[in-house]
């Protein structure tokens, strides 16, 4: 079994770039650490450090040995911390990862009910689009958009929270922005601002309806975010379309009229890690979870 101790000698070592800068960083003698370094190359079998001039560089096998290191140890150190809240009286962590738009919609509020119902819980929020592939990366609860029936992978349950009609936000003024819905195509001949910057699935969701109303979209200008997309719209560039928990926080100067023929949706859904579904925060969380989604309506 690989001594943890070694491993994180090690990482500093590959990290700073010499024994002398390890040593340093850890308090250790040089001597110590070539010892450390020495035992790590023996209990392996593996050559993981070369010269490189007055430093040291990771091999093949070191720079392998180097990232899963850092997994490793960051694993250990999330065990340690739940340990410590379990020490002094806390209700462990949880994990929570959910895409922008939800995060400005529905996260103040249900942050604030997870806290008011567990006050020891120690949360690590995430900002994340896609679901890892490692398992051991993913959060403890996930908010994510999804094609209805996806398969959240084995050892998660998905739930289907809220189908998100895209809505177009148009500039004060605008032609269409009188009125109370707009036939997709009747956008066809505008220049748009692009608010998917990640090219991700909300924005291939809106092109494959912009194909089925017979166009392709002309994006004048692209914006990375929802925020600026429609700073972009305010200032009369053009109209942006987007989900509506997106235009949830409109700027002034600016309409949002529902889309028809066809209205792009897209489906978000939780995805629960069945290890801790029956935990206290974890229920609480995902029951507020459903009521945003609620309050949200199942159809605007």
């Amino acid at each position: 079994m690989l001594d943890v101790h070694r491993l994180r000698v090690f990482r500093s070592v590959v990290a700073s770039g010499s024994v002398q800068a390890a040593a340093a960083n850890l308090g250790y003698t040089p001597s110590a650490i070539s010892q450390h370094l020495t035992a790590l190359q023996r209990e392996t079998g593996l050559a993981l450090l070369a010269r490189a001039g007055r430093g040291l560089r990771p091999t093949a096998a070191g720079h392998a040995l180097a990232a899963e290191a850092e997994r490793v140890l960051a694993r250990l150190g999330a065990a340690e911390s739940l340990i410590a809240d379990l020490r002094a009286g806390r209700t462990g962590a949880l994990s929570i990862a959910y895409f922008a738009s939800v995060g400005a919609a529905w996260m103040p509020l249900v942050v604030r009910h997870i806290l008011s119902e567990h006050p020891g819980v120690r949360l690590d929020l995430q900002l994340r689009e896609q679901i890892p592939d490692s398992r051991e990366e993913r959060a403890d609860i996930q908010v994510v958009v999804a094609r209805s029936g996806f398969d959240p992978g084995s050892g998660f349950t998905a739930e289907h929270l809220l189908d998100d009609p895209y809505v177009a936000v148009l500039p004060a003024g605008h032609r269409l922005a009188g009125r109370t819905e707009v036939d997709l195509a009747d956008l066809a001949d505008e220049g748009w601002v692009d608010n998917d910057f990640a090219r991700g699935w909300c924005r291939d969701n809106l092109i494959e309806a912009c194909t089925a109303a017979g166009f392709s979209p002309a994006f004048r200008v692209e914006a990375h975010d929802y925020p600026t997309a429609l700073a972009f719209v305010a200032a009369g560039i053009g109209p942006t379309v987007l989900p509506a928990l997106g235009a949830a926080h409109l700027p002034s100067g600016v309409t949002c009229v529902r889309l028809v023929r066809p209205t792009p949706m897209r489906s978000i859904h939780t995805v629960v890690h069945d290890a801790v579904e029956h935990a206290p925060a974890v229920r609480t969380a995902v029951a507020a979870l459903r009521a945003a989604a609620t309050a949200v309506g199942p159809t605007r």
